[in-house]
């Protein structure tokens, strides 16, 4: 799938669940195969965006030999800021079992915002001490929650290109966007 925005182009490659499965066949170096694939494309594009879940796996590690920084979306509740310090701990883990790369974290974001619960404060308040325990950047511009992003992906649209996108949702994401991309010198 190929989108203009302007002057630019986005493609994505989009993932199923079923490629976790079919990287459960071992065999030595697999989580390279990402990396040397993106390696091929690598002057083509300014950005390639790779997302893959929280947790500990062969993916998360294809993830991190094939990126220069990690975003890190957060919803800010409880249950997403207890994940944090194992990400601090699985950031080590690579970085001792891998020393020639060079993985940065870019950044935490606080994403499907609402501005409203008490929960929400509370949870932005103990993210924003874990990042600063861990020397963390906490981007000022958050994605707040909109429905507009559910209906782009089954119109296979960016939150852009959906006839029902709000401006104002749209100027926050490209807020955010350009912060992003400020931060890690694009």
């Amino acid at each position: 799938m190929a989108e203009r925005f302007g002057a630019g182009r986005m493609d994505a490659i989009l993932s199923r669940l079923e490629l976790a499965f079919s990287l459960k066949t071992p065999y030595q170096e697999k989580e390279r195969e990402l990396s040397r694939a993106l390696a091929d494309l690598e002057d083509t594009y300014d950005l390639i965006l790779v997302d893959c879940a929280p947790t500990e796996s062969i993916l998360t590690t294809a993830a991190y030999l094939s990126c220069d920084f990690l975003l890190v979306p957060v919803k800010p509740e409880y249950l997403s800021a207890i994940g944090l310090p194992l990400l601090a701990r699985s950031m080590r883990e690579f970085q001792d079992a891998y020393p020639n790369r060079n993985l940065q974290l870019a950044g935490v974001v606080f994403n499907a915002t609402m501005e409203y619960s008490p929960e929400e404060m509370l949870a932005k308040g103990e993210v924003r001490q874990i990042a600063a325990r861990n020397g963390w950047h906490v981007f000022d511009n958050e994605v707040s929650y909109s429905r507009s992003y559910a209906k782009g992906a089954r119109l296979g649209e960016s939150i852009y290109g959906t006839p029902h996108a709000r401006r104002q949702q749209k100027h926050r994401f490209s807020a955010f966007a350009q912060e992003f991309a400020q931060r890690i010198g694009l």
